[in-house]
């Protein structure tokens, strides 16, 4: 390893070749060549900077003087691109040595054009063109307009609305979708707010989804209308799905006086899909297997057809066992109603 004594040597020698070098002749020769180079190459960049060329700059853009009850539904925006043309050194100077300042307008200026402000292209081009040189040619600006929206008016509140999809992964379902929060505060000039009554999540698409999912999304823009917030939590919630068997009576509808269904067996077998969140809660009086009795007497098989007539929302996949019964009708006696006894 080197020590101390070492380096300070070796630094020493790198310094004594250097300056041996710097005092030859060939060193001089040499250094004679670079100087003429960049002369050369001054005269070059002078030369090249005197031609044409285009370049494009960004000018910030401010609205001042709104008024506090103002609310802006659609603002002006940042900046504007300038595309412009002249001479390398002007635009040089314009890179290097020159700051745009802002395009300011006033909002006083305009307040008796209405609720809507479009800033005629004249004003745009004359603020920019009183930044440039006087040869400096102005090519092209980007937005070639510029307007706002405002609202003075009272806003109003409307429900968010979920605008896209969730789909869940195998042996599972979406038990509910949840937006928070579930209303938005709208401003808009008033012709545009009674048109609005719902506002609209940017659309998505979510698939396989197996466990509760949250996101933040942004709502869908309109042009003039500002939602606050601009922005909404969804929220889905999914279940494992889960089988659940339940024996539940056949009922008869319809049948005249006297008439009784009697069904072999008399009770059947529903399975059904239920999320394990509401496992507990459906039982068989949920259910209704029943058959009506214009459908008994348009059978013509010996066997009678089952139809399931009310189950709740929250099972799916409903399956009978059996899924037809034999079958008979039974006719009862139906008795008198007892007369009063005739006062003496």
């Amino acid at each position: 390893m080197f020590d101390r004594k070492n380096i300070k040597r070796y630094y020493l020698i790198l310094v004594r070749k250097i300056r041996n070098f710097l005092l030859s002749a060939k060193s001089r020769e040499f250094l004679i060549f670079l100087f003429f180079v960049f002369v050369s190459l001054c005269f070059w960049f002078l030369q090249t900077m005197n031609d044409t060329y285009q370049t494009e700059f960004k000018i910030p853009v401010r609205l001042k003087n709104v008024p506090k009850e103002v609310v802006m539904t659609s603002e002006l925006p940042d900046e504007i691109r300038v595309k412009v043309e002249d001479r390398g050194t002007v635009l040089l100077n314009y890179m290097l040595g020159r700051t745009f300042f802002p395009l300011t307008f006033n909002f006083e200026d305009y307040q008796d054009k209405g609720s809507y402000v479009r800033i005629p292209q004249t004003e745009i081009l004359k603020k920019i063109s009183a930044q440039l040189n006087n040869s400096t040619q102005l090519l092209a600006v980007r937005p070639d307009t510029l307007d706002y929206i405002y609202s003075r008016g009272i806003p109003k509140k409307v429900p968010v609305a979920v605008g896209g999809e969730v789909s869940a992964g195998r042996q599972y379902y979406v038990s509910d979708i949840r937006v928070i929060p579930d209303s938005v505060v709208v401003y808009a000039p008033q012709g545009v707010l009674n048109t609005i009554l719902t506002a609209y999540t940017q659309p998505f698409h979510w698939t396989n989804v197996t466990d509760t999912l949250k996101k933040h999304i942004n709502l869908q823009k309109l042009h003039g209308v500002k939602f606050v917030p601009s922005s909404v939590d969804v929220v889905a919630c999914v279940d494992m799905y889960s089988e659940k068997t339940l024996e539940v009576p056949v009922v008869g509808i319809g049948f005249p006086k006297g008439k009784v269904l009697r069904t072999f067996p008399s009770k059947v077998q529903i399975t059904v899909q239920v999320g394990l969140k509401n496992f507990k809660s459906v039982t068989e009086k949920d259910f209704l297997v029943g058959v009506s009795y214009a459908d008994v007497v348009a059978n013509k098989s010996e066997k009678l057809p089952l139809t399931v007539k009310r189950y709740p929302d929250v099972v799916s996949h409903v399956r009978v066992t059996p899924s037809s019964v034999d079958y008979l009708i039974e006719q009862q006696t139906v008795s008198e109603p007892s007369k009063e006894k005739e006062s003496e």
